[in-house]
């Protein structure tokens, strides 16, 4: 026997079917709409309620991007405290490496003492670089020296460093402090796991004045930065990442523009699985200690082993 079907049943319910799906489609659009608003509202606060220091950095050429490692791109990360004129020393300098196609961030260590050949200059100090000639010269130093090939730069001013920590994280941030740290740091901290607040978390990761000196200062550093990561991964925190951008926008000097760092930084920021690896250099067994009157006490590294052992860190060629 034949089957026949009610072709106005078949209709209505394949109307209805149509109906849904607008629903569905309309919500959706009016979610992202909510999300992109939202965002945007939080980013304008964010810049909004910030007004960093004036950073004049000097102008700045990068490297062009290797075409074998299209998806690696290199930052010269420093940290200063600005005097106001710009050329102050950095406190801290890092190389961030960021492979975007396998979800890794790759972050060096460079420690400010290093006794560095400075294009142009005398050999001083590595953080002497960016206050006798800027960030190209900051830039040309760590590029001609280790072999890095650089492509953007960005530095912070630390007078905001505890304002940025606070907008993302007013609850603090979570470190196991080690042991009592208080002089030169404005803070005292004492051992044991705690939240920082913005204030605290630079003492910490500033304090030296012990038998470790800068080593023990640069590991704190990038235990900052795992910590900073791990925070931000919680969902209250990501909720508080549009404004926290927006503050950056104010309290971050970069060559990228303001556009081209929220692209970059919002994936790096919300994803889980971005692994951050981390190295000190030099490395250890490389090093001695020396003394010159024009640039004091100097760490004087074996610059051929340390090129090779960032070159198996990165995995990349360097040049």
């Amino acid at each position: 026997m034949e089957e026949h079907y009610d072709e106005p049943v078949l209709k209505r319910k394949r109307k209805k079917k149509l109906r849904i799906g607008r629903v569905f489609f309309t919500f959706a659009f009016l979610l992202i709409i909510g999300i992109a608003v939202y965002a945007l509202v939080q980013f304008n606060i964010g810049k909004s309620i910030t007004k960093g220091n004036e950073i004049d950095p000097g102008s700045f050429e990068g490297d062009s991007t290797d075409p074998n490692h299209p998806s690696v791109e290199n930052y010269l990360l420093l940290g200063m405290d600005n005097d106001g004129s710009g050329r102050s020393r950095t406190d801290t300098m890092m190389v961030m490496s960021w492979d975007k196609s396998e979800g890794e961030i790759r972050v060096i260590s460079l420690m400010r003492d290093i006794y560095a050949e400075i294009p142009g200059y005398k050999s001083y100090k590595l953080n002497t670089a960016y206050y006798l000639g800027g960030i190209q010269t900051a830039k040309d130093t760590v590029s001609g020296m280790f072999g890095i090939p650089i492509h953007h730069y960005a530095i912070v001013d630390f007078d905001n460093f505890e304002s940025i920590v606070d907008i993302g994280f007013p609850n603090g941030v979570e470190i196991n402090v080690q042991k009592e740290m208080s002089e030169k740091i404005g803070v005292t901290l004492t051992p044991g796991i705690q939240k920082l607040n913005g204030q605290e978390l630079l003492g910490y990761a500033r304090f030296r004045a012990d038998t470790e000196g800068d080593f023990g200062r640069v590991r704190r550093q990038q235990e900052v930065i795992s910590a900073l990561k791990e925070e931000t991964m919680r969902p209250e925190s990501i909720l508080r990442l549009p404004k926290v951008l927006g503050a950056l926008s104010n309290y971050i000097e970069t060559d990228l523009t303001e556009k081209d760092g929220i692209m970059r930084m919002m994936p790096a920021l919300l994803s889980k699985g971005v692994d951050i690896e981390t190295m000190t250099i030099p490395i250890e067994g490389s090093y001695s200690f020396n003394s010159y009157r024009h640039a004091g006490s100097v760490i004087e590294i074996n610059v051929e082993k340390n090129r090779e052992a960032i070159a198996t860190f990165l995995n990349t060629p360097l040049y």
